[in-house]
């Protein structure tokens, strides 16, 4: 018996059958389904870490002004951030005088898709800055991310003169 299945194995020629292949492919697809979204959702996670980034550095940079001790006169706004040339700058009003208006300073390149929505300047304890990512998950409108001087870095919107 072994003889007979020895000898019938020496004349086939060696190969997959078609089952083996069409299983091998079907456990190749059920990885695929599987792996593809978890790739997907990787792409929006990257854009709130850039919303999450620039406002971190944003908020930041605000805190260091008014740690290092800027003045602002009474009555005016401690400083405003904007966006020109695809980089963020930080204006800082140091006098009412039209002689020393005001400091500004580079803070750094705009990451893709963030947008500047929402900032306020109440006083050294009472700020906040908030950023968007439309192609983000949790950075996308009506969200976004808020760095505040009350909270630091957390989700969500800033509500005026509250942080």
């Amino acid at each position: 018996m072994l003889a007979r299945i020895r000898k019938s194995k020496e004349n086939c020629e060696g190969g997959f059958t078609l089952i083996e292949l069409l299983v091998v492919m079907i456990i190749i697809g059920i990885l695929a389904a599987i792996a593809i979204p978890a790739f997907l959702s990787q792409r929006a996670k990257a854009q709130d870490s850039a919303a999450k980034a620039d406002v971190s550095t944003l908020g930041k940079e605000i805190a260091t002004y008014f740690v290092d001790g800027v003045v602002v006169p009474a009555g005016t706004a401690a400083s405003g951030l904007s966006v020109a040339s695809g980089r963020y700058v930080l204006t800082v009003p140091v006098s009412t005088t039209p002689a020393q208006a005001a400091i500004s300073q580079d803070l750094g390149k705009v990451s893709a898709n963030v947008e500047l929505i929402n900032q306020f300047y109440a006083s050294s304890t009472s700020w906040c800055v908030t950023v968007q990512n439309p192609n983000g998950d949790k950075a996308k409108d009506p969200g976004g991310f808020k760095y505040s001087a009350a909270g630091g870095l957390a989700p969500g919107v800033c509500a005026a003169a509250t942080g």
